[in-house]
């Protein structure tokens, strides 16, 4: 059997969706141009693209992805028909956290779209969506997760911000073993999108790292804002109150805690 047919056996085995089509090269340049590509010619839902290795691999904002050997690399075709498409990439972290909990490692959800073990980064999402008429028309949502991976085949300014779940005291799993966790919790989060988005939010604050009240720094594009961290709302925007009280709702951005230092 190949692995494209054992990941999709272990996931029929915990019940998972049934995969249309899996492709599975030993290396590409981004699972999700490739699948992107698939989506354009019609691809049904559920397809995914894995790979040992991307040469391109992308996180937020065109950001570099380091994909080396030992992680999982995975994207998978999604054709939403609800409301609340905006919150995909929360329902995939609770999907991702739960998978990586069988595995007795503990996570925390950072917004949008991190995974942090040990306050240091597990896993990502990353969400990219077509539009037409009628609204959303599909969603590539991009999923990799550090599994194995040696700090040395990292980049050098990397490897502080870093973890994967063997350095968390995970066992060494198969990829494979990693990939049917996440794609049958993720299932099961999104059909609550369907029918109860609420619980999705509710779980996501219930993994979500308890960084409420705090001060926080929130860059999104070209825009760098200073507030305290109010709340995630029901569409999944973060709220931020700026100095003076006026709130602003933000969709996306890269998020950091500031720290006291002595006199501050």
């Amino acid at each position: 059997m190949d692995r494209a047919s054992a990941l999709a056996a272990a996931l029929a085995a915990r019940g998972g969706p049934r995969l249309p089509a899996v492709e599975w090269p030993a290396s590409i340049d981004s699972t999700s141009n490739r699948l992107k590509a698939l989506a354009r010619g019609g691809a049904p839902e559920w397809t995914v693209v894995l790979a040992d290795v991307q040469t391109g691999g992308r996180g937020r904002e065109g950001r570099t992805w380091a994909s080396p050997p030992g992680g999982l690399y995975l994207s998978v075709l999604l054709r939403p028909r609800f409301e609340k498409v905006g919150l995909l990439p929360l329902a995939a972290g609770v999907a991702v956290a739960e998978a990586v909990d069988e595995l007795g490692v503990r996570t925390e959800l950072k917004w949008p779209n991190d995974v942090l073990a040990s306050g240091r980064k597990l896993a990502g999402i990353l969400s990219e969506a077509a539009s037409g008429p009628a609204g959303v028309e599909w969603v590539a949502l991009g999923i990799g997760v550090n599994v194995s991976q040696d700090a040395a085949s990292l980049p050098p300014e990397m490897r502080g911000d870093l973890t994967s779940l063997v350095a968390e005291g995970a066992a060494d799993v198969p990829v494979r073993a990693v990939a049917s966790a996440v794609l049958a919790r993720l299932a099961v989060w999104y059909d609550a999108l369907r029918s109860t988005p609420s619980a999705v939010l509710s779980a996501w604050r219930s993994h979500a790292a308890a960084w409420w009240g705090s001060r926080v720094d929130v860059r999104a594009g070209e825009t760098a804002l200073r507030g305290r961290l109010v709340e995630v709302d029901g569409e999944g925007a973060l709220v931020l109150e700026l100095e003076g009280g006026e709130r602003r709702r933000l969709l996306s951005g890269e998020v950091t805690r500031v720290r006291r230092t002595a006199g501050t």
